[in-house]
């Protein structure tokens, strides 16, 4: 029976090429040799790298000054539309209220020869009672609400920019008015109607009692 190789110098198989050649790699090894290769090839990359620092402030005066330009303009560009926005609803609700006034002065202006009637039938005794009274007082209380005022009484300073005069009887420097042929309205604090008016003298101070004794 033959014994085994029990010689720690003599190879199991001698004739196996990592016995024959010493030159020879193993696959495995030779896998691992190309992976260390790589990890140093890419560690050598990475040293020649020259990666300068992060500078906020390159590029970042000029981003950061066109950015703040930017948002100045539409900062500029939305409280000038803002202004614009509130001169508009100025204008507006301005336009709005004029055209309101304008509508009731046109309105109060139709009713003027209703009041001259009532007015004259005043004069003649005819609005003492009864139906006529009642309508005229609803409808000058109504129409008061409105602010549509009536002027113009005798005794009062004459004034050319709310008086028109047809006749003057005055003499003197002081006039005022004499008689009222028409009264003048206002509404609202605008003038609607002039007051038709004679003007005259004022009134003499009447004399004390006895004063002439």
């Amino acid at each position: 029976m033959t014994e085994p190789n029990v010689n720690p110098q003599m190879p199991d198989d001698p004739g196996a090429p990592e016995n024959t050649d010493e030159q020879f790699v193993s696959p495995d090894q030779a896998e691992a040799e190309a992976f260390e290769a790589e990890l140093a090839d890419a560690a050598d990359a990475d040293a020649e790298v020259d990666v300068d620092p992060v500078d906020p402030d390159a590029d970042g005066d000029g981003t950061v000054s066109d950015v703040e330009l930017q948002l100045a303009e539409r900062t500029e560009s939305l409280q000038r539309v803002s202004a614009e926005y509130a001169n508009y609803r100025r204008r507006t609700e301005r336009e709005r209220t004029q055209i309101a006034e304008l509508t009731k002065a046109k309105f109060a202006e139709k009713m003027l020869p209703i009041l001259d009637d009532l007015d004259l039938a005043e004069q003649h005794g005819d609005m003492a009672e009864g139906p006529l009274k009642a309508f005229g007082d609803k409808l000058r209380s109504t129409l008061e609400g409105q602010s549509l005022k009536a002027f113009g009484a005798e005794g009062e300073a004459f004034d050319p920019e709310v008086h028109e005069a047809v006749q003057d009887l005055s003499e003197g420097d002081e006039k005022v008015i004499a008689s009222v042929l028409r009264k003048g309205y206002t509404l609202g604090g605008t003038l609607v109607r002039n007051a038709m008016v004679i003007i005259g003298d004022p009134a003499a101070p009447a004399d004390p009692v006895g004063a002439s004794e």
